[in-house]
Formats: structure tokens, C-alpha cells, sequence
């Protein structure tokens, strides 16, 4: 594989982004990868960059502005971090790159993401691949809070507590946040490194994910607390895919209305994984996502 990385100028800031190119190259359409948070930067899901000699596609990943390697911003108004900017921001990045004809394949927030891009039917988008996102936050947080009730007592009773009297840095409620991630986030313990990288870049410059999402995965008070495509999903044209894991925290409830309302919409579940699939069944994941791109070269 072929790597080039560089930026692209976006407002007051600029897209870091990185173009990797398969050594037996095919004349097919890239597969851009959206990452999660929003703002947990690409690191982590950097590995499905392997989808190149795989599938004889280019791959382009990019941290979306305001983390990462992109331009922080920690003084811009909250009103900016919107789900619109970022589709300007994705779509300032393909049109710098001279891409008409592309795949979408966005993880968590960047399946979000990618349904946000869909719903506007972009002429070139000829797939997307929604894997562990929800439909909408609200249905996100209800299930959220079904998973937190089945953990131990003493870890669900850390969780209230701290979150009630704001003091979200204490050990008890750090180790309850832990356990949670280590069932439905990423279920390789320790964390791969990649998924560290990410989370500590995150957590060193935190106003993207804590402006839009809050302080957790669970602990949804940001501004995105009240999203929803779910009203708009019939006006996705593209062929979709929809991936999760058996143990998700984005549950089978949360990406149900992807499957019911996007015309043609097939689904895949993989067992045994959870929130990052691709990190903890790296080959599965990669294969199920080749599959679908062969059916739609």
C-alpha cells in the first residue's frame, strides 16, 4: 500500500486527511471512512485502511476539523459544531481531491454522519456502510441507560452518583465508565492501542466530543443530545449497508430504523463484538465490508 498524507484548507482551519493507495490498484470507486465522537480522530479506526489491497480500492481517511491532526478550535462558538458543518467539511475534501464517484463507510458518530451526506443525495455516493451508529440520540440514550442498569450494582450506583453531583473525575465513576466501555465499546482488553491513541487525543483537546456528544458514551448531554435522521432516511438513494456488534452499545433498537426505512437496506450482526467491530474482528469486519463493495463495484 501507498500512503500520502496532507491538508486541505476548510474556513479558518484546514482537513488533515491520508489517501492510501492499494499496490495492485483497480479502476473503482474509493471508500472514504468517517471516523467516530465526534472528535475522536481517525487513529482508531485507521486500520480499515487494509480495505486497499483487499478490494484493489483507495482509502481515505481524514480527522474532522477541530481534532486530531485537523486545526483545534477550542475558543469557536458552540453553535458551529453542527452535523451540517461537517458535511461541508467532507464534502470540501472530496471535491479538493477531484472525487465524483465514491463510497461512504462511517463508525459510530461518522455513521451519523454518512446518513447526513446520504439524505442529501449526492450524486457520486454509490454506497454506505453505517457501522455501530444509531438512527437518533434519543433512541441511543434510552438504550444506553438499559445497558447501564444491567451493570453490577456498585458500578451503576458510581455512575448516578458522580454524574448527579458533577464530579465525573473520581476514581469510583472513572473504573464504572471503564467497565461499561470494556462490555460495549471495544470488548480486546487491554484497549488497542489504536483506540487509546484516539481517546487520549480527545481527551487533551475535548470540545468537539464534549460539545456535541457530552463526557461519556452514556452521558449524553451535548448538543447532538436530541438528533435524528430517522424522518429523512427514505431519501437515501444509495445501496446501504448497516453493521453492529451482538454486544453494541449502539443496539439492535438504535440502527432498526436504518433497516425499515432505507429502501433496499441489508443488515449484518457480528457476534460476540461490540461497539468497534473492526478492532475486535478486524478480518470479519473487513471481509463483510469487501463483500458488500464487490456487489457494487
Amino acid at each position: 500500500m501507498h500512503v500520502h498524507e496532507s491538508t486541505v484548507p476548510f474556513h479558518d482551519g484546514f482537513t488533515w486527511f491520508r489517501v492510501t493507495t492499494p499496490d495492485q490498484s483497480r479502476d473503482l470507486a474509493p471508500v472514504f471512512v468517517l471516523h467516530g465522537g465526534p472528535g475522536m480522530a481517525h487513529d482508531y479506526v485507521q486500520n480499515i485502511a487494509h480495505l486497499a489491497d483487499l478490494t484493489g480500492r483507495t482509502v481515505i481517511h481524514y480527522d474532522q476539523i477541530g481534532c486530531g491532526r485537523s486545526s483545534h478550535h477550542p475558543d469557536a462558538p458552540v453553535e458551529r459544531w453542527t452535523p451540517a458543518y461537517f458535511v461541508e467539511e467532507f464534502d470540501a475534501l472530496r471535491a479538493h481531491l477531484g472525487i465524483d464517484d465514491y463510497h461512504v463507510l462511517g463508525q459510530s458518530w461518522g455513521g451519523m454522519l454518512g446518513a447526513e451526506i446520504a439524505v442529501r443525495q449526492p450524486e457520486g455516493l454509490l454506497g454506505l456502510m453505517i457501522c455501530n451508529s444509531p438512527a437518533s440520540m434519543p433512541l441511543w440514550v434510552s438504550e444506553a441507560g438499559k445497558l447501564r442498569d444491567a451493570l453490577p450494582d456498585a458500578a451503576r450506583d458510581a455512575l448516578a452518583e458522580h454524574e448527579a453531583a458533577g464530579t465525573l473525575d473520581h476514581p469510583d465513576y472513572v473504573a464504572a465508565t471503564q467497565l461499561f466501555y470494556e462490555r460495549h465499546v471495544c470488548r480486546v482488553v487491554p484497549m488497542p492501542q489504536d483506540f487509546v491513541d484516539s481517546e487520549a487525543q480527545m481527551l487533551a483537546d475535548p470540545t468537539v466530543y464534549h460539545t456535541m456528544n457530552g463526557p461519556n458514551e452514556f452521558h449524553v448531554i451535548g448538543t447532538l443530545r436530541d438528533w435524528s435522521v430517522i424522518d429523512r432516511l427514505r431519501d437515501i438513494q444509495a445501496p446501504t449497508l448497516v453493521v453492529a456488534g451482538e454486544y453494541d452499545e449502539a443496539t439492535a433498537a438504535t440502527w432498526q430504523p436504518f433497516l425499515d426505512r432505507i429502501p433496499g437496506a441489508v443488515g449484518h450482526v457480528f457476534p460476540g463484538a461490540s461497539h468497534c467491530t473492526h478492532l475486535e474482528q478486524p478480518h470479519e469486519f473487513r471481509g463483510v465490508i469487501a463483500d458488500f463493495l464487490a456487489q457494487h463495484p
